[in-house]
């Protein structure tokens, strides 16, 4: 079991500076607290800032529990092992298959870990391989955790925990959230996009309540395959992400397998998607993935015949890349609008599309992206506002959650 450690400065309200645990060649983040404080060959980060919003107490204050634990469940992750330190999305076997998934397969993004609780406070203690720094995403959304109470479109933000140093070793970091309102509430952890999870504690404050969290109400779930944007980037919290906010808002199950610059149409990953059990969607993006317009045109509907074959009666909603604005764009939604018409035509009345060259509209649309291609906050809620209705209503008006 992995150790959170806190180190004490005296015996006054139980208070304890939380440190930021990392290892000899890390590198605090350009102007942050710890970059005024420590030298880059060998810190030891105290965390001044979360004693000042009062996120720092003693771990003796709360009942810890590993994630793995119940009453904890864990959604949208293939393993989830603390003995092993391994929290992945895509099992052994496909990423053995397909070795461009090796790194982006370790991945914790879209795991979710839910549980309810009445306890004011929940201590989140979290060990990650690494947090390096990514030029267009804080460390807020390439490697935190944040939390929402509540479910569907009442769940309401809670928190984050996220490395406030960038390092290329181990680090383990913990803070404290609390909650505005008393009494029982479900608790959903979305887990890090970027970095490779290798464990995460829970705590409650003792003598709170704490039970296992009802089943979604869509519990089979959405499959989610594309590109980065897919993936989440460049939300600033992985709970901003279009995935994430579209299926809060269902209270749905879902799987993330948005991989940055590696899904392509793969027939291998079209078959593992084919064979994926209890599923009441399927997603996918990977239009800005795929390096040319042959190769869409190559892969596209092909991928949509292998999933089909399996699964005749699987709702399957097809969209295509955000910013349009790009070269070559028309020609790439023409190759997906046309794996759309060819379904229709041969009778699939299970099969949607949606053009991304609407999901940011017109005013402001030039503020929804970081670089020109990945979407911010704004950018990703655009998105998830044009998206949720039709999931909506592909999963409760056309029995997709049948």
């Amino acid at each position: 079991m992995m150790m959170c450690r806190c180190g004490g400065i005296g015996r006054r309200s139980r208070l304890k500076i939380c440190r930021v645990h990392a290892r000899a060649g890390s590198s605090p983040a350009s102007g942050s607290k710890a970059s005024r404080d420590f030298r880059v060959d060998s810190f030891e980060a105290f965390c001044i800032y979360g004693l000042e919003r009062g996120m720092c107490m003693d771990r003796a204050d709360f009942s810890i529990y590993s994630i793995t634990e119940p009453p904890f469940k864990i959604y949208g992750l293939a393993v989830a092992n603390s003995e092993k330190r391994e929290f992945h999305r895509l099992t052994d076997d496909i990423m053995e298959k397909m070795p461009q998934y090796q790194f982006l397969g370790r991945r914790a993004v879209g795991g979710r870990v839910r549980f309810i609780t009445d306890s004011m406070e929940i201590y989140i203690c979290m060990t990650l391989a690494g947090a390096k720094e990514d030029i267009n995403i804080p460390l807020s959304g390439s490697a935190g955790a944040d939390g929402y109470v509540g479910i569907g479109k009442e769940a309401k933000y809670l928190g984050y925990i996220a490395p406030s140093i960038h390092t290329n070793q181990e680090i383990t970091i913990e803070k404290i959230w609390k909650k505005n309102e008393e009494g029982l509430s479900v608790i959903t952890i979305n887990l890090p996009r970027n970095e490779h999870l290798l464990g995460m504690e829970v705590g409650v404050c003792k003598g709170s309540m704490i039970k296992e969290a009802p089943d979604y109400a869509i519990e089979k779930p959405i499959l989610f395959y594309g590109s980065s944007i897919t993936e989440g980037g460049c939300a600033s919290r992985v709970g901003n992400a279009y995935t994430s906010m579209v299926c809060r808002w269902l209270d749905a199950n879902y799987y993330n397998f948005g991989f940055s610059g590696s899904a392509r149409g793969e027939t291998e990953f079209a078959e593992y998607i084919a064979d994926f059990p209890e599923k009441s969607l399927f997603v996918y993006d990977y239009d800005h993935n795929s390096p040319s317009v042959e190769h869409l045109l190559h892969t596209h509907r092909l991928f949509f015949q292998i999933i089909r074959k399996k699964n005749p009666f699987l709702p399957v909603l097809m969209i295509s890349r955000p910013d349009s604005d790009k070269a070559g764009a028309k020609e790439r939604v023409a190759v997906i609008q046309k794996t759309y018409e060819e379904a229709k035509k041969a009778g699939d009345k299970m099969v949607w599309f949606l053009d991304g060259r609407e999901f940011f509209g017109e005013l402001g649309r030039t503020e929804c992206t970081v670089d020109g291609t990945h979407p911010n906050v704004l950018g990703f809620m655009r998105m998830a506002e044009k998206i949720y209705p039709v999931i909506r209503d592909i999963l409760y008006d056309a029995g997709g959650n049948g």
